[in-house]
């Protein structure tokens, strides 16, 4: 089991990462890798789950109240975000699904699911997806404040009212957003956040209707993401060899409940400042953040990260 120093970094990591637009997955692969883990234990596996589960707390925290009044107020409310929030996640699995099944098929052919998860972790891989998302974010950020009407931005409080007015992203703006999430699904490095939230800016969207519909996608899709890793740690213990170390349950629980709580809080801190950014404008600031890890990150892997 790894210490809870390392356990509780990787929690303020994924907690900050996981909700900013800077690709949790990324800094997380990178801080792995830089504590000396192993990602594909059941131990670490175990860890992640339980920071997926603080950061995805954290925003059912923060967003509650502005869902509860643009998505649960009336039935036609409910009903409007319910077919937004069912058409994205369905585009979400047509479009990421088939890619990912499509590389591992053909790139990674022959190679075991857990060799494909270590290859999808080589830095030289999230390097590129993190340029990608720092140039789409850098864009979007960019177009978005350059065409907003000034009378948005003389008037403060104004989105904060559409916020709570009740009104959605519309159906094509879900479309994109969900479309877009899907290539998320198997390039780490690539934010969810960033990406979906950009495509919303892209295709028109308040800022504050894309960055709340994009985290009501995220509450949809991380309990599958959940899944998948909590099944993936059921498999790798009873594939472990006969006389291999098993996990230490009590202490294993333990340690990945404080970093629950550590990621929980992270992402608390993590939302009021991404709230705080595309309210003021500064959207394109984390497609420069982006921009410049994708070069650390190539450089960590020359370094032989």
């Amino acid at each position: 089991m790894p210490s809870l120093v390392k356990v509780l970094i990787l929690a303020v990591v994924q907690g900050l990462a996981e909700l900013l637009p800077v690709s949790s997955s990324a800094h997380v692969v990178v801080a792995e890798k830089l504590l000396g883990l192993n990602p594909s234990s059941p131990e670490m596996t175990l860890v992640l789950v339980m920071l997926h589960t603080g950061t995805m707390f954290s925003v059912i925290v923060y967003f509650w109240a502005q869902w509860k009044h643009a998505y649960f107020l009336t039935a036609h409310a409910m009903q409007r975000f319910a077919v937004r929030a069912l058409w994205a996640t369905f585009l979400t699995g047509l479009v990421g699904y088939p890619i990912i099944e499509i590389i591992e098929h053909t790139a990674f052919q022959g190679h075991s699911k857990g060799e494909i998860e270590m290859l999808f972790s080589r830095l030289d891989l999230v390097a590129p997806a993190l340029l990608a998302a720092g140039l789409l974010i850098l864009f979007s950020g960019l177009k978005e404040r350059s065409t907003a009407p000034a009378a948005r931005d003389a008037r403060p409080g104004y989105e904060r009212s559409i916020v709570l007015s009740g009104e959605n992203v519309t159906f094509s703006q879900a479309g994109w957003m969900g479309a877009i999430q899907g290539l998320c699904l198997p390039f780490r490095g690539f934010s969810r956040s960033g990406a979906t939230i950009s495509a919303g800016l892209l295709t028109g969207a308040n800022r504050q209707r894309a960055e709340r519909f994009s985290f009501a996608l995220a509450v949809i899709l991380t309990p599958l993401a959940i899944a998948r890793e909590a099944l993936r740690m059921v498999k790798a213990s009873h594939a472990a060899p006969a006389g291999a170390p098993h996990l230490d349950l009590h202490a294993g629980v333990m340690a990945a409940l404080l970093g629950m709580l550590f990621s929980f809080l992270a992402g608390l801190a993590a939302l009021r400042w991404l709230s705080s950014w595309l309210e003021n404008g500064r959207w394109y600031w984390f497609g420069i953040y982006c921009l410049l890890a994708g070069c650390v990150v190539f450089y960590l892997h020359h370094l032989g990260f």
